[in-house]
């Protein structure tokens, strides 16, 4: 995997994918390279940059009104409830955060911090209560929104990423399958346990969807009209 654009890159999309270059981002990015699929990965730090492009769409400045270490970190987090590895008894967007937060605890972030990233994860695919849960999780929402293509909540606008900045961004993390294997995996960890997968939660939801024999979901079908392929 690639972490800045090439010597090619235009002016437009100089810088678009590169990303925090502290210890504590190499370490959590190292984290998430080991635990999950490239493919997860890859969505991951695709977040990140989509949001970080939204926060300049709507004018929000890092260290003002949003903090760009938080926003990578939770981004870049957010599937760690996907990794194959351990036992999960609760949904995996819980499993996620709760794994984040115990890393970022024993890298010594604040604790007010670590609650804040955790939130993030935990909310992550919770619409309208994220968006209104502050910066860092309304900017986190919306990442993982445009790289699934989808809508995204009032005064967001998906076309803000141009389709010069979404092509260096998938030229250096590829999409590689990412909806379906997402499903799978979100699926996967449901099955093995019924508090993986309550009633109305997204993990419950796409099992049912999934079914037996497996059929695509509603997500699998509405990202065959999605703004990117896979």
């Amino acid at each position: 995997m690639q972490n800045s654009t090439d010597g090619r890159a235009s002016d437009a999309t100089a810088g678009v994918t590169a990303l925090p270059d502290t210890p504590l981002a190499r370490a959590a990015l190292g984290l998430v390279t080991a635990a999950e699929s490239e493919c997860i990965a890859n969505h991951s730090i695709r977040s990140y940059l989509f949001a970080r492009l939204m926060a300049r769409s709507t004018g929000m400045v890092s260290g003002r009104e949003y903090d760009d270490r938080l926003l990578f970190l939770a981004c870049v987090m957010h599937d760690l409830g996907l990794a194959p590895e351990g036992e999960h008894t609760q949904r995996f967007e819980l499993v996620g955060a709760d794994r984040a937060a115990e890393f970022l605890t024993e890298h010594g972030l604040p604790a007010a911090e670590v609650d804040a990233v955790w939130e993030a994860i935990a909310l992550h695919t919770t619409p309208q209560i994220a968006e209104r849960r502050g910066p860092l999780c309304l900017l986190v929402r919306a990442g993982i929104g445009v790289d699934f293509g989808g809508a995204l909540s009032a005064g967001l606008d998906p076309m803000a990423v141009t389709d010069e900045e979404a092509e260096a961004i998938h030229g250096a993390y590829p999409r590689l399958a990412m909806i379906s294997s997402i499903v799978d995996a979100i699926t996967t960890q449901a099955a093995k346990h019924p508090a993986n997968g309550p009633s109305y939660s997204l993990g419950g939801e796409l099992l049912r969807e999934r079914g037996n024999p497996p059929r695509p979901t509603r997500m699998e079908l509405a990202a065959l009209s999605s703004r990117w392929e896979g």
